[in-house]
Parts: structure tokens; C-alpha cells; sequence
């Protein structure tokens, strides 16, 4: 009865099953595995988002780059603004609007520095035509902030060129807007929250990061992978039991209809033999 199995059409048939399930457990574990590293992710950035201020010397030194289990952690620092070296970030939209991220080094002792990412500010009419940027507060002032590694085409997905007009740039990286200063920053930058004193007009402050879910996309992606997995096998078993069945009432049939030739052909067969008697 089940002989079909070992046909080419069953032959590949299961080969594609014995196929699909595999990479349908692989799919399953690369989607779990997703949703622990952004839950744990997730985890992370909230603790720093909610953990109270520190000193930025506690966690970054100049010259070292920030770890990323540092990210968003607030931090304080004091300093004076270096207004001659300001910049602004190219292709920084904000609540669906155009603009440029501000920043501003902050001098915090002899040969040091931070960049502070001021905030945002609207485009101008034009590409070519530069921001209206409020100015920082002179003198001693406090930065609280969240302190965030330095920008990279790889964990930004920007591409960075050059040809840009000059104090514009399009990556926030200290390594290469240290460069042109006479001072060593650290390897990061402090995204502004407040300060003291605070500034008559400033930039619009960039929002908090969304934590988002946590990865729960990716467990329901997961279980769905998973769950396809039994559809696999399930939709197999049920091919095979309704050819099964299938061939089992074609059979039934033929015999049946034997059957019933044999029966009317015997059935002939008595009948011209009574009309030779007869």
C-alpha cells in the first residue's frame, strides 16, 4: 500500500521536507537568539538611562574610546565651550523635519575636551545654506548629559564623504574631529540633557533613545519559525495518508468492479447453459 512513497514524485517530496525543517530550527534559533541580545540590550540602556549622574571621568578618559555598555549612561562634566571649533551634523531629521545636530567641544582642564552634542536645530532654505545656531553660554559651565560612543559608518549606517561645506560634517566622531583641535577629546561624545547655567535660547534637545520592545518581534518571529516546522511535517503526514486512502478506494473499487464483472459474467455463463439444456 505504500510502496508510492519510494516514487520519484515522493522522493522529492521528501527530500524538500527533510530540507525545509532543518533551516526552518536554524531560522527559529537565529530569531531567539536576536531577541536575547536586544532584550539584554534593552536592559542595559534603561538601567543607564535611569541610573543617576556620574562624573564623566568615572567612565571615559580623553584619548579612550567609550564602551558600549556605557551607552546612555548620564554623566556630568564641567568646562568652557570652544565656540571656534563648532560644528554641525549634516542629515539629522527630528519629529519629521530636516535639520543638524549642533556640537560644540567643551575644554575641561589643560589639553582636554569632550564634544557635546548640543542638540538640533532646523535646515535652512537651502543645502548650502547654514543653521541658525543659538550660541552656548560663556564661561564655567555644567553639562549633564548621556554619554555616547563615536559615530561610525558601521554602527550608524551613515556613509561618510567629504566635500562638505566647512564646519559641517556628517558622523560624530571624536577620533576625527580631534584632529583639527589643540587639545585631546575623549573617544565619545555627551549628549546634552541640561546644563548650568542654562542658555536664554538653545537648540531643541535629542529626544531619549527608544528602547523599544526588547526583541519581542523576534520570539514571535521564533515560535513561527517553529511552528512551521510542525506545519511542515503535519501538511507531509496528511499527503501521505490521503494517497493512502486514495489509493486504497481505487482499489477497493477495482475489486469491486471485478467483482461484479465476475459475477455478471458467471451469471451468462449459467443462463446459455440452461438454454442448451432447454
Amino acid at each position: 500500500m505504500y510502496r508510492f512513497l519510494l516514487t520519484p514524485r515522493w522522493l522529492v517530496l521528501h527530500v524538500v521536507v527533510l530540507l525545509v525543517i532543518p533551516a526552518f530550527v536554524l531560522l527559529g534559533r537565529w530569531q531567539f537568539g536576536r531577541f536575547e541580545e536586544r532584550s539584554a540590550n534593552s536592559e542595559r540602556v534603561t538601567a543607564n538611562i535611569e541610573a543617576p549622574p556620574v562624573p564623566l571621568d568615572r567612565l571615559a578618559a580623553p584619548g579612550q574610546p567609550v564602551k558600549e555598555d556605557d551607552r546612555f549612561r548620564k554623566v556630568t562634566v564641567a568646562g568652557t565651550y570652544d565656540t571656534a571649533h563648532a560644528l554641525v551634523v549634516r542629515r539629522r531629521p527630528q519629529e519629521g523635519r530636516n535639520g543638524y545636530y549642533v556640537l560644540t567641544p567643551l575644554v575641561t582642564g589643560p589639553g582636554t575636551g569632550v564634544i557635546v552634542n548640543r542638540g538640533w536645530v532646523p535646515a535652512g532654505a537651502t543645502a548650502d545654506t547654514p543653521p541658525d545656531v543659538p550660541a552656548p553660554p560663556t564661561g564655567q559651565v555644567t553639562v549633564t548629559g548621556r554619554l555616547r560612543p563615536s559615530e561610525t559608518e558601521e554602527n550608524s549606517g551613515v556613509r561618510d564623504r567629504g566635500g562638505l561645506p566647512p564646519g559641517q560634517v556628517l558622523l560624530i566622531n571624536a577620533g576625527a574631529i580631534g584632529k583639527g583641535l589643540p587639545y585631546t577629546l575623549v573617544g565619545g561624545y555627551v549628549e546634552l540633557t541640561e546644563q548650568q547655567p542654562a542658555a536664554a535660547t538653545a537648540p531643541a534637545p535629542v529626544p531619549a533613545p527608544d528602547v523599544g520592545s526588547g526583541g519581542g518581534l523576534n520570539l514571535a518571529y521564533g515560535v513561527q519559525w517553529w511552528l512551521f516546522i510542525g506545519i511542515a511535517i503535519g501538511g507531509w503526514l496528511l499527503l501521505i495518508r490521503r494517497e493512502a486512502a486514495e489509493r486504497r478506494a481505487s482499489s477497493a473499487s477495482a475489486s469491486a468492479s471485478a467483482s461484479e464483472e465476475k459475477a455478471a459474467s458467471e451469471g451468462t455463463a449459467t443462463s446459455e447453459t440452461k438454454s442448451v439444456a432447454n
